[in-house]
């Protein structure tokens, strides 16, 4: 045989060989001669190039095949770990059971491990198998996981019931203490009130027998001493206690209302009177209230007076008023300190109503409220008919002036009763102030 016979004959020997490789069965064959220094597979392109390049597409198209079948089996291993560790944690939480690590899961990954030993030609019935695994693998899974939840239900309800009959109790044992409380401080209550009311008992006999005692000292110096020299005392802010006058008002169409006070109470000095009339509690009202000035209401209008008077020091007060237009006048010690007008014009002063010393009244004769009572003392309250002239006023802060008294009340024992533990002393306001 000739070398290029020789040489011819490799060449095709060498195509045949490859394809024999693959399985081609029915691939077409084209024999050529090529000359001896020329490389076989150099020519086959050149001559051939067909078959050959449908060739190496399946052969990628295999590996890209397989590529993606490993993907696939890596990602079924992973999901299978996390499978895998969730049952672990479950059981760990349960009854002893054959572990994680014995499922048959390993066996299907010891198998897996050896898939590449399977043939190019095998690799559908190894996907098969594979795929046949996994399934039974993750039935298996499923399976006991559910078993493994109808378990925890059943514990976590024999839990719940275990826990709801440990509070229950609780409740009960918490109910009983707390009604022991209750009682206990029921029954303490009871005694106290007991013990409050024989103490208030025994107080109240304490000043009636001081009241007694005042009183009668008071009757030995009424025997010696003018009816008009006397003071009355309103020591605690109450809502009972109280002076009256026993004259009522006639209709006024201008008034003038005049007193001595001394008092150091804080915050106001509160109610030194009122006037209240059917169908109308603020006819007449001086007023100190909290920390508001001194007011004067007429018919429930109301004027602020520049009043200060709580320095615990005896001071006199006059305060006009005329129905003509509401113009008013107010004085401290004889000096006229502020004045206004339309403090409710054109309505004259009803009659028939009740004068109260010491109180402010939100009913006709009571309705006393502790916050608005009067402390301190007071003494020569007189009121007249008309307004007083400013020379007149300053004769009576000065005491220059000893027949001027109230046309409409004159300050008298005979005229004013005295209620609540207010008391009645002797005082001079020429002789004794300040």
């Amino acid at each position: 045989m000739s070398r290029a016979a020789f040489g011819g004959f490799f060449a095709l020997s060498f195509l045949v060989a490859r394809a024999a490789a693959q399985d081609f069965a029915q691939t077409r064959f084209i024999c050529t001669s090529i000359p001896l220094d020329m490389d076989p597979m150099c020519s086959a392109p050149m001559q051939n190039s067909g078959p050959v390049e449908d060739i190496k597409g399946t052969i990628l198209q295999l590996r890209e095949t397989i590529l993606q079948q490993k993907e696939t089996i890596m990602n079924q291993k992973e999901t299978i770990r996390e499978l895998t560790a969730k049952l672990s944690r479950c059981e760990s939480q349960s009854v002893s059971e054959p572990s994680v690590s014995e499922l048959p899961g390993k066996a299907f990954r010891s198998k897996q491990s050896g898939k590449g030993r399977y043939p190019m030609g095998d690799l559908s019935v190894a996907q098969a198998d594979t795929l046949n695994q996994l399934g039974q693998t993750l039935q298996s899974l499923k399976t006991r996981l559910e078993n493994l939840e109808q378990y925890n239900r059943a514990n976590v309800s024999v839990q719940t019931n275990s826990l709801k009959d440990l509070l229950q109790n609780k409740i009960d044992h918490l109910e009983k203490q707390v009604l022991s409380r209750v009682n206990s401080l029921e029954e303490t209550k009871n005694a106290v009130r007991n013990d409050t009311t024989e103490n208030r008992g025994k107080i109240e006999n304490a000043l009636n027998s001081l009241h007694q005692r005042i009183s009668d000292l008071e009757k030995g110096q009424r025997n010696s001493r003018p009816t008009d020299k006397f003071q009355i005392t309103f020591p605690l802010r109450t809502n009972y206690m109280y002076a009256k006058v026993k004259k009522s008002l006639p209709e006024m169409y201008a008034m003038t209302v005049c007193m001595w006070l001394k008092s150091n109470a804080s915050p106001g000095v509160g109610t030194p009177f009122s006037y209240a009339v059917p169908g109308q509690s603020n006819e007449l009202v001086l007023i100190e209230w909290g920390n508001n000035p001194m007011e004067i209401l007429i018919n429930d209008k109301v004027a602020k007076l520049p009043f200060v008077i709580n320095d615990g020091k005896w001071h006199h007060i006059c305060v006009t008023w005329s129905t003509r237009d509401g113009v008013w006048e107010a004085y401290q010690d004889g000096l006229k300190r502020g004045n206004g007008e339309n403090l409710a014009p054109w309505h004259p002063i009803k009659p028939g109503g009740i004068m109260v010393l010491g109180q402010e009244q939100d009913t006709l004769g009571g309705g006393f409220d502790a916050t608005q009572a009067f402390v301190g003392e007071m003494s020569h309250f007189h009121m007249w008919d008309r307004v007083l002239t400013p020379g007149e006023v300053y004769s009576l802060a000065n005491c220059s002036s000893k027949t001027l008294v109230g046309n409409v009340i004159a300050w008298t024992e005979a005229n004013v009763d005295i209620y609540g533990g207010a008391t009645k002393w002797t005082f001079e306001a020429c002789r004794q102030i300040n």
